[in-house]
């Protein structure tokens, strides 16, 4: 006589505990690859900052190539200079006026702070090179084709 194997379904809370799963996978990579970034040398921030903002400019283009291929430059190159001693700014004045400009309209919009934009922010804080190879990497991806 025959045997029948009856084969199960994977039911849809199986299916949400792998997706739940692939999904942390993603984060703790995120999170490694970040913290990687964090503890590496101002240049390689430079440099890994600088192609993912590429990447993601290319990916979203079309915007004033011509303004965004001069703005992406200069601010890569004002970066180097500061790194390379050329040139001093003071981060912590920048950063305070960008912080009142972004206190004021952040209270206006919804009267209370987003969690993922103060990550955000403190993430570009504690890693200027990184943080501005990236802005002038995306701008220089708007601007190629």
């Amino acid at each position: 006589m025959p045997v029948i194997i009856k084969k199960e379904n994977p039911s849809s809370s199986d299916r949400s505990k792998k997706a739940m799963d692939d999904v942390e996978g993603a984060k703790s990579a995120i999170k490694r690859f970040i913290g990687d970034v964090s503890k590496s040398s101002a240049t390689k921030q430079i440099i890994l900052g600088a192609s993912s903002g590429w990447v993601t400019g290319f990916l979203s283009m079309r915007v004033g190539k011509t303004a965004a291929m001069a703005l992406g430059g200069g601010i890569i190159l004002l970066q180097i200079a500061n790194e390379k001693g050329y040139i001093k700014v003071n981060w912590d004045k920048v950063n305070r006026n960008l912080d009142q400009v972004a206190d004021k309209v952040e209270e206006q919009l919804t009267g209370e702070a987003v969690s993922w934009m103060d990550k955000v922010k403190h993430f570009a804080r504690n890693n200027t090179p990184f943080s501005s190879g990236f802005v002038g990497g995306f701008l220089i991806g708007l601007a190629s084709n």
